[in-house]
């Protein structure tokens, strides 16, 4: 008796000191949590923010604006899987692809960025020295423009975003191509006939994503080449590439007049979070530039209060990223959809 007694209490202490520790590595895990500034709650994401430091402060702040949405994306997927969705895995493999991308797009896949040199892509032409952008077609385009004299200084830059933003379009174009090409060479190993149905119909889905977006970059294109040639019209509904984008899309889908004139009110909206986002990233680069020039001349003080200043505009224009992104993302889902309704109807 004594001695069960004695094993009893021996396994109380045990359980209270074993209860402890783990409180104790609990809060140990949160501090270390806290010290590291864990960004996201995905590991692999935090491993992209990580080696993420060299990129440019704005390009940096646009990655986090991605991942955020890639974060929330999965987290919404496991609750799904966890619920028995998704069963064929397009969902799971719609995720990959868009991580892929996201690698891609900022040169963390491990690869030389030859996209612009294959001649199996969108471009097939050497990349010369004194291109803007890297392609023929809107090279001769803005020439053209800036000797046209239909434009004013300020239509000069709004029409030179709308450039930069169809090569960001045909960059993305390609890395989708890449993805999907690799992964067209897992499908191919097939175990069963009826998974090889559910891959076969993913292909296809990737396959008409795709040109849905060579569709969209030549209706692109054609929209350059006729306001390089005509100039912005007085009655230009909007001049961020990225609104204009989606009212374009809108106009083309099957939506009413009234939803149309709702849509543009929501748009202007919109542009207005674009151009405010704009600004801070603009004020961004500043402050970088500044926080560099201080650095080199090495006063403390004057470091200290110029990087509480970049922190500052960095979570800033993160946080708006986010937003803006977050809300190009809910648009362009509600036009596809809607359209998509319309049309069907």
């Amino acid at each position: 008796m004594k001695m069960q007694l004695i094993i009893l209490i021996s396994l109380f202490v045990i359980g209270a000191i074993a209860g402890k520790y783990s409180k104790e590595m609990n809060e140990q895990k949160a501090s270390d949590k806290n010290d590291n500034q864990v960004e996201f709650r995905i590991a692999k994401l935090n491993q992209v923010w990580e080696k993420a430091i060299r990129l440019a402060p704005v390009r940096l702040s646009e990655l986090h604006s991605d991942l955020k949405i890639q974060e929330k994306d999965e987290l919404q997927w496991k609750k799904l899987k966890a619920e028995g969705l998704d069963e064929d895995g397009e969902r799971e493999a719609k995720l990959r692809r868009n991580f892929n991308i996201i690698l891609a797009k900022y040169g963390m896949d491990g690869k030389k960025d030859t996209r612009a040199l294959d001649s199996n892509r969108l471009k097939d032409h050497d990349v010369k020295d004194g291109d803007t952008f890297d392609d023929p077609r809107l090279d001769k385009l803005w020439n053209k423009a800036k000797t046209s004299g239909k434009f004013s200084d300020e239509e000069l830059q709004t029409l030179q975003r709308e450039f930069h933003h169809h090569k960001d379009k045909i960059n993305e174009y390609n890395i989708v191509m890449d993805t999907v090409s690799r992964t067209e060479e897992i499908h191919k190993n097939v175990i069963s006939p009826l998974e090889g149905d559910m891959k076969e119909h993913v292909v296809h889905k990737k396959h008409a994503d795709l040109k849905q977006r060579m569709r969209d970059l030549n209706q692109g294109f054609e929209r350059l080449r006729k306001i390089t040639h005509e100039g912005y019209s007085a009655d230009s509904e909007f001049k961020e590439p990225r609104v204009i984008e989606l009212w374009e899309m809108a106009k083309r889908s099957n939506l009413t007049e009234v939803e149309l004139d709702s849509l543009k009110e929501e748009l202007r909206h919109f542009e207005t979070k674009v151009e405010k986002h704009q600004h801070y990233q603009e004020q961004l680069e500043l402050s970088h530039q500044k926080l560099r020039h201080v650095e080199a001349l090495g006063d403390e003080e004057h470091i200290m209060r110029n990087k509480e200043k970049y922190n500052a505009l960095a979570e800033k224009a993160r946080e708006m990223g986010y937003k803006m992104k977050k809300h190009l993302q809910d648009l362009t889902n509600k036009i596809s959809q809607n359209g998509l309704q319309h049309n069907e109807l």
